[in-house]
């Protein structure tokens, strides 16, 4: 009789085993971020991966969108889809959750060949709680607000309260659960944990709890981070309402994603409604307690389960969104920008973010459902739009996983037309690269003995180039509507010369030629204009 027994628990644990496997055989390794000194790489299926992404509208998260969605990702060559998921959508009813919307989400991305990025709705979503389920936000004795100096109710939930903590993370894991359990081939490769947190117009919760907590002394944690001591205000000064902030916005949700990690260890990151590019802003006028670029190393101490912080660019000159790429791409913060307008002008900002290093990159409202967040964005995705974003995406997807294996350990630049029209430059090892706006391809600006008029996208907000140095004389180009001159730089050897301009594309790993580019196509610069062209340029010197 017992010999019998162990048989069948045998057999049963031979049937349970020979379950698991097929269930596993779907699985793919999970996603996770690799360093290489100050570089980054983000490694999807075992290999380096750069999201070419597009994120939908705030209320796209239903099946009855989706239909709306897929054909504009198609349509620009995104193959990254970012999509909410609302608590209120997942957990309606206290402790009845709902995962229909991602069942369907899920098995819609694998039918078209995109990978998600899910963005959770939370506690915080652009600082409000307008995601939370009916029932938090009708008791307020459970899930309090913060309080406002006056001692008012502001529209935002207070970081100290702990119930909300608690309800929050709870949804979450179930989230993370469900992804365990039903995305074992990782069609979700990264996680957004809330979304713009912090407060506008109070820059701290001023109710019994802040206060108290306010009055002590800074955490150990921010202390041996920062090198300050002493009260907040002793600390912070000025900014020690949002210091004080940020610190406990930041560890709320990090209690939130690590609860979610231990689950299933996707990345994930937090996103910021940004202050100006380079002031200390006031504390009331900013979204106090978010990650905004001056206050990351109190996000760094306070949310080590965070794996990045990263902008919502919405702000309209390049020159600030060049300082915000700068502050956000640290050795320490793996850069992405999973928010950026959806009009024209910032398509070309896409060559500066992967010059910069990005992982990803996402214009935000691409869908066709009919909402329009102009003048943040687009008043209409007309075709003139749609194609600023396609020509890029199309250029770095036909090279997609080679641009990011060589970008994680290599030297890159990229530029975006300056708002002047202005000539860019840098210096990559020996050689000095160069980009001009609104070129013909054949002939220069400055002859007198022909007559041309400018095309007629020269004064357009549009074109850019992204340069991966391959070795000491090899450079990756890709780019629109700019000339690119490459010359030796200041100071070295002389005779040096343009040797090889050759179109193509990455076999298994290797540079395959379509074709070699001279005469027309490289005496007057090297002009990339309206197509998809990916060049390798060889430099040499003659004797």
């Amino acid at each position: 009789m017992v010999r019998r027994l162990c048989r069948i628990l045998a057999l049963m644990g031979l049937a349970l085993a020979t379950g698991a496997q097929a269930q596993d055989r779907g699985a793919t390794p999970l996603p996770h971020l690799e360093r290489h000194g100050d570089k980054y790489a983000f490694i999807v299926d075992g290999a380096p991966f750069t999201m070419l992404a597009a994120q939908a509208n705030n209320s796209s998260n239903y099946p009855a969108m989706l239909d709306q969605v897929w054909p504009m990702l198609d349509r620009i060559h995104a193959n990254t889809l970012e999509m909410p998921v609302a608590w209120q959508q997942i957990e309606p009813v206290e402790g009845q959750f709902d995962f229909s919307f991602l069942d369907v989400l899920l098995r819609e991305a694998r039918a078209h060949d995109k990978r998600v990025v899910l963005l959770w709705f939370g506690t915080w979503k652009n600082t409000g709680y307008a995601y939370t389920p009916d029932w938090v936000k009708l008791d307020s004795q459970r899930f309090p607000r913060m309080k406002t100096r006056d001692d008012r109710d502001h529209g935002v939930l207070s970081a100290h309260g702990e119930e909300t903590l608690a309800a929050d993370r709870r949804a979450f894991v179930r989230l993370m659960e469900y992804l365990r359990d039903h995305d074992r081939q990782n069609t979700v490769i990264l996680v957004q944990v809330e979304n713009e947190s912090g407060s506008y117009s109070n820059p701290r919760d001023y109710g019994e709890t802040g206060n108290r907590l306010f009055a002590q002394p800074i955490p150990a944690a921010l202390a041996t981070a920062t090198g300050k001591s002493g009260t907040w205000r002793e600390a912070f000064g000025d900014q020690a309402d949002r210091a004080f902030n940020t610190w406990y916005v930041a560890s709320y949700i990090n209690a939130v994603a690590a609860a979610g990690k231990a689950v299933k260890p996707l990345p994930m990151y937090v996103n910021a409604s940004l202050s100006g590019p380079s002031n200390v802003p006031d504390p009331d006028g900013v979204a106090s307690g978010g990650p905004q670029q001056d206050v990351l190393d109190i996000w760094k101490a306070a949310a080590p389960d965070i794996d990045f912080a990263a902008p919502d660019i919405y702000d309209k000159s390049g020159a600030n969104i060049a300082s915000y790429l700068d502050q956000y791409a640290r050795p320490d913060n793996p850069l992405m920008v999973p928010e950026i307008g959806n009009s024209r002008l910032f398509a070309r900002f896409f060559y500066e973010a992967i010059g910069h290093g990005a992982i990803g990159f996402a214009p935000f409202g691409i869908d066709d459902t009919g909402y329009f967040n102009y003048p943040l964005g687009a008043s209409e995705l007309g075709d003139a739009t749609l194609d600023a974003f396609a020509l890029p995406y199309a250029a770095v997807g036909s090279i997609l996983r080679d641009w990011a294996r060589i970008a994680a350990t290599r030297p890159t630049w990229g530029a975006g037309k300056p708002d002047d029209g202005a000539d860019v430059s840098t210096r990559m090892g020996d050689w000095t690269i160069t980009g001009k706006w609104g070129e013909w391809q054949f002939g220069f600006k400055h002859w007198t003995w022909i007559t041309s008029d400018p095309p007629e996208w020269a004064d357009e907000p549009i074109g850019g180039l992204a340069v991966a140095q391959l070795s000491d004389n090899e450079f990756l180009l890709v780019g629109d509507h700019v000339r690119v001159d490459f010359h030796a730089a200041p100071g070295t050897a002389p005779n040096g010369m343009i040797l090889r301009v050759e179109e193509g594309s990455f076999e298994d790993g290797q540079w395959v030629v379509k074709r070699i580019w001279n005469g027309d196509q490289t005496d007057y610069g090297i002009n990339l204009l309206d197509r998809p062209q990916v060049l390798k340029v060889t430099m040499g010197r003659y004797r």
